[in-house]
């Protein structure tokens, strides 16, 4: 069968080679690809900086956005040839540390979890994958055209819930939120916000095109500005860029008590200044609260998958702005945030 591969470390070597049958040791969960999102992670790991390939493989199946149907699955797993799934990305550690044991493995203490498509296990990213039961989940059959967004949505799930838990410290009941970034994770931050009730105000540098079309049919606002002129008085922020100075700037743009959880990861390549004494002063007489969130476990992708239900999935179709098929994956390489939200790869049947 044909997997889109790379060799991690190694820039420019990914390629669409035959690759054997997925082993049964893989998962008792026999599922075909129907697409495969592309996102900056994978992007990343073409370009050599990061990825491990499995032990023994000197390479990597690329793929941990998924989407497929159910070939052959055990009957005491609930599944049946045909239905829609996805597949978890992360894997817990081994040992397991203390979080992994109890189902939280994005809350992995030790860092010796597995990914797949990532870390040292194969991803879905081939014509048929194997997945075990515990780790795969059934979405609805109206979701057959953009399920492959349920792994990024399972990640704004969790900054969800993990703002609200936050929140639970005293009385907390927020009007608005401020997203930084309006790709594929700042718009389901963005419908996750507004399915909330709140007035949710959307930052981004582009000024025309499909992105605020996109946040202006959610009923939100959008911004190009910066985050203190976007929304200076926001309860929550959710900063999805990575970008240093957006996210100075959206730890300033809250009111009092203001919660900023922090979804993008940085490039680490650009020094900005920044005053740490006036930070810690504002952090502590305000009761503000700044935290960093990555991956998901299985209830965030349950969440995402209900929020993903209730939203309008014409709105969620025009957040997939790129379709090409397996043999043409290098053109989701040719990305454009300006004109581009998220790109998928097709699998034909």
């Amino acid at each position: 069968m044909q997997a889109w591969t790379t060799t991690p470390g190694r820039a420019g070597s990914g390629l669409v080679q035959n690759v054997p049958e997925p082993e049964l040791a893989e998962g008792a969960v026999l599922v075909q690809t129907s697409s495969i999102g592309v996102c900056g992670t994978d992007r990343d790991i073409l370009a050599g900086q990061y990825g491990q390939a499995p032990e023994g493989s000197n390479y990597l199946i690329l793929g941990h956005e998924s989407l497929g149907r159910v070939l052959t699955a055990p009957a005491e797993s609930g599944l049946g040839a045909g239905d829609l799934v996805v597949g978890v990305v992360r894997r817990p550690d081994p040992i397991p540390c203390a979080n992994c044991a109890v189902g939280e493995w994005d809350m992995c203490r030790n860092g010796m979890f597995t990914e797949r498509g990532i870390t040292r296990r194969h991803g879905y990213g081939s014509e048929r994958f194997r997945v075990e039961p515990e780790f795969v989940i059934k979405i609805a059959p109206s979701l057959s055209g953009v399920g492959v967004l349920l792994e990024p949505a399972s990640i704004v799930a969790k900054a969800w819930e993990q703002i609200e838990r936050i929140g639970s410290r005293a009385l907390f009941k927020p009007e608005r939120v401020l997203v930084t970034g309006a790709g594929p994770v700042g718009l389901l931050a963005a419908l996750l916000g507004s399915q909330r009730g709140l007035e949710v105000h959307v930052l981004d540098r582009v000024t025309d095109g499909i992105k605020p079309d996109l946040v202006k049919q959610l009923g939100a606002h959008f911004h190009s500005g910066s985050a203190s002129e976007a929304c200076p008085d926001a309860d929550i922020v959710i900063e999805c860029t990575g970008a240093g100075q957006i996210v100075i700037d959206a730890m300033r743009s809250t009111r009092r008590g203001g919660i900023v959880c922090l979804a993008g990861i940085s490039s680490g390549v650009r020094e900005i200044r920044f005053d740490v004494a006036a930070f810690n002063q504002g952090m502590v007489l305000e009761n503000d609260v700044v935290f960093g969130s990555v991956n998901a476990n299985m209830r965030h992708y349950s969440i995402a998958a209900e929020a993903l239900e209730r939203a309008d999935v014409e709105w969620i179709e025009r957040i997939i702005t790129r379709r090409v098929p397996l043999a043409r994956w290098s053109d989701v390489l040719d990305h454009d945030p300006s004109r581009d939200a998220k790109s998928i790869i097709q699998f034909a049947h």
